[in-house]
């Protein structure tokens, strides 16, 4: 019995700490970029680097980006160059973590990797007419702005094995409205040109 207990407290301490992760990472994602007097907020690839590299550091006690794998969706509102009315979709996502498959790729939507990375129509994105989120709870943006939405999905490593416990899988997701006067026309890369943490690839 007091093994179970164990296991269970740690478990939900496990579940807490992830959900506390999955907030701060929707939360940065939401206030980051090259800031202007002069101009609307640029959104660089190193700017989702830096958060993303933030969540590994904040999960590097529970092996975080070895037992899951984390995904920053830009969920988008936005009338954009090529469009004749505002379109919502996902203009670009973000990755990190090594698994794979079922449970661990998003739950909600997914975009190709090319996607948001210049201003044309050919990566412009995909279109979320309903939003992102679980049906009765849908997440959307707000006309003319972006929510940065994450999810989190972690592989449980029990203590006492299967005993207990199996290896649960842990879902969280949160979202955020972007804070700034963000340029949406595309995530930027200039130079010396950061790598992009596309959801194509699989680091820890």
């Amino acid at each position: 019995m007091g093994g179970a207990g164990i296991e269970y407290t740690n478990m939900a301490r496990v579940q807490m700490q992830i959900s506390q992760i999955t907030l701060d990472l929707a939360d940065n994602a939401s206030r980051v970029g090259l800031a202007s007097n002069l101009a609307a907020t640029q959104i660089r690839e190193t700017d989702m680097n830096d958060v993303l590299a933030g969540a590994r550091l904040q999960g590097n006690g529970l092996g975080l980006t070895t037992n899951g794998r984390v995904t920053i969706s830009s969920l988008e509102m936005v009338q954009q160059s090529y469009d004749t009315v505002p379109v919502q979709r996902i203009h670009w996502q973000r990755c990190i973590g090594l698994k794979s498959g079922s449970g661990y790729a998003s739950s909600y939507g997914t975009t190709s990797a090319t996607a948001g990375t210049d201003a044309t129509v050919a990566n412009a994105g995909t279109t979320m007419a309903t939003g992102m989120g679980d049906t009765g709870y849908k997440v959307n943006a707000p006309t003319g702005a972006g929510v940065m939405f994450v999810e989190v999905n972690y592989t449980y490593q029990p203590f006492f094995g299967t005993m207990f416990v199996a290896n649960k899988l842990m879902h969280n997701s949160a979202s955020f409205v972007v804070r700034d006067l963000r340029d949406y026309s595309q995530i930027y890369n200039p130079s010396p040109a950061a790598t992009r943490m596309t959801c194509d690839k699989y680091t820890s």
